[in-house]
């Protein structure tokens, strides 16, 4: 990789996918529950729920990244209790804009998931719970196979989305080479440098192609798995 890209700007791919990946990994079992309540629970505070999870796609990106600061922080109600408990900090670390890139991502991996899970007709999973299973289990065998289609293509936009997020992350964990210095982060680096043109263009082709990439495939997977859930 570094023969056709320079050492920077290989490191900040590398840490990107790490980051994505990192960040679709430790968000999507909440991403299923919480698309799960929005679709077919109501309760007290649904709405609120609701706008809390769409709120990073209304707000600026650096204002999630300053909340984020505030409450991750090591001076945050949250950062401080960690780190003084567990002598853990996301603010300036990679696991910061896995975070960040977490945040920014989830509605839409919400979003996909819920779209699915009101797809299912409900009258299969009640056919299910009178014969007797319980609620995890009527999740497990009838819910999460007819829903899978979704959770791709979640899982894989909410990854395109992490590669691509830029305000938050500069924000929360600055822009430190090696550290928390992501593809987006690069190529702003290189843009400000003289002489760094060639190499943020060739961090943009590799964005769009990723970007375009994921798409394909969260097309492809959510087809092929359609297909085997319907025998064909």
């Amino acid at each position: 990789m570094t023969d056709w890209l320079p050492p920077e700007a290989a490191t900040a791919l590398a840490l990107s996918m790490r980051v994505s990946l990192v960040a679709v990994l430790v968000s999507l079992p909440l991403g299923v529950l919480v698309a799960y309540a929005l679709a077919r629970w109501r309760f007290p505070g649904h709405g609120l729920l609701n706008g809390l999870v769409h709120l990073p796609l209304i707000l600026p990106p650096v204002v999630t990244g300053y909340l984020l600061l505030l409450t991750f922080g090591r001076q945050g109600w949250v950062g401080a209790a960690l780190w003084d408990w567990f002598g853990v900090t996301f603010a300036f670390r990679w696991t910061g804009a896995a975070l960040a890139a977490g945040v920014m991502a989830f509605p839409l991996l919400v979003r996909a998931i819920r779209l699915a899970i009101e797809a299912v007709d409900p009258k299969l999973e009640e056919a299910a719970a009178t014969l007797g299973a319980s609620r995890p289990v009527v999740f497990a065998t009838v819910t999460l196979p007819l829903i899978l289609p979704g959770v791709i293509a979640g899982a894989v936009l909410a990854f395109a989305k992490a590669m691509g997020e830029f305000g938050a992350t500069i924000t929360f964990v600055a822009n430190i080479p090696g550290e928390t210095q992501t593809l987006p982060t690069a190529i702003y680096s290189f843009l400000q440098v003289p002489g760094g043109d060639s190499a943020a263009l060739q961090l943009v082709l590799i964005s769009v192609a990723v970007a375009m990439l994921a798409l394909a495939l969260s097309e492809w997977l959510s087809r092929r798995v359609a297909r085997r859930i319907a025998g064909r």
